[in-house]
């Protein structure tokens, strides 16, 4: 069973008493989101955050978004090799040339897939788990974020494998791994139920969590 926290509410398990991490958890965790730039936003700090904790990661996170202009993709697609020295030589963000070369090039992919998909966000919604998935056991990854991966790399993109991806997915509304307990499951499940999936212009568009269950919720994985 989560934690009931001195406040009286019950939150997932990984949450701990630092304000960050709990800011993050009862506001952002799970919120679906829509948008180009903040999904490539997240997925840029998911690579970032591999082999460190993610408390390092949002501590940062205002760094990077002065580093890396915003996530802006036409932006950073711009960047060259004098950005990336620049980068390197920033102390305020983690500084490993292979994380910070591969936001450039997914940048430049990301620019190719909106022209493939529409945009961004219409390609990464594709491979939103379906709700059935949410009394599984704990779980990593999924086959759906397996099969993004395959997909995102198969277009060039880096540090996007099936763990980061699904990292991904929990973070932003793809699916909701609030605990069955956690005070905030309920206003994640809203979002998702009132939230329109991102479709390519002339597809018709959905709701991300028509039947979206309650009861049998999955431990989360954020570390």
């Amino acid at each position: 069973m989560p934690p009931t926290c001195e406040d009286g509410l019950t939150r997932c398990a990984w949450v701990t008493a630092d304000p960050d991490y709990r800011h993050y958890h009862d506001t952002e965790w799970g919120m679906p989101l829509g948008a180009d730039t903040a999904l490539f936003e997240r997925i840029s700090l998911e690579g970032f955050q591999s082999g460190l904790s993610w408390l390092t990661i949002l501590r940062k996170r205002e760094a990077f978004r002065a580093a890396f202009a915003g996530f802006d993709i036409d932006r950073l697609a711009r960047f060259d090799n004098t950005d990336v020295g620049r980068l390197l030589q920033d102390a305020s963000i983690v500084r490993h040339r292979g994380k910070i070369e591969a936001v450039l090039n997914n940048a430049q992919r990301a620019i190719a897939l909106r022209e493939e998909a529409g945009s961004l966000a219409a390609f990464l919604w594709r491979y939103a788990p379906p709700e059935a998935l949410l009394t599984t056991p704990v779980r990593a990854t999924c086959p759906e974020s397996i099969a993004l991966s395959q997909a995102l790399k198969a277009r060039g993109w880096k540090f996007v494998g099936p763990t980061t991806l699904y990292a991904l997915m929990q973070a932003t509304g793809m699916v909701n791994d609030h605990a069955a307990d956690c005070a905030y499951r309920h206003a994640v499940h809203a979002a998702r139920a009132a939230f329109t999936r991102p479709a390519a212009p002339g597809a018709p568009t959905r709701p991300a969590a028509p039947s979206d269950t309650l009861t049998d919720a999955i431990p989360p994985s954020r570390p």
